[in-house]
């Protein structure tokens, strides 16, 4: 059995294995309910994780970028100026944030 809270609408906002709280019903496991709820809540797991790994790829480009211009590999100019202006852009945020750069990467160890 699993104990659930159902919003305005009637969708299921929250499915728990207990009793909770605010709860305002019961579903069977095996209902086609709280199937399609796990569902659902796998399919946003998998987004949020594509989502924090795009972010990190940002960065990781971003770093990429930034050595190939420092081993004069790559010009800033080579990009296109769309490229450019996101990546001064990027820098002169950095460079606002200072010393704190640290506190928000702390489990970076460097480039790859």
């Amino acid at each position: 059995m699993l104990y659930v809270k159902h919003d305005a609408w009637g969708n299921l906002e929250r499915v728990e294995p207990a009793p909770f709280a605010g709860m305002d019903g019961e579903l069977a496991a095996d209902s086609q309910e709280a199937q399609a709820w796990f569902a659902n809540q796998s399919v946003e797991n998998s987004l949020q994780q594509l989502q924090q790994s795009d972010l990190d790829m940002i960065r990781v480009l971003e770093d990429l970028i930034t050595a190939l211009i420092q081993k004069g590999v790559l010009r800033i100019t080579d990009l296109p100026e769309a490229a450019q202006a996101k990546l001064v852009g990027r820098s002169k945020a950095r460079d606002a944030l200072g010393g704190l750069h640290r506190l928000i990467n702390d489990e970076e160890s460097g480039l790859i």
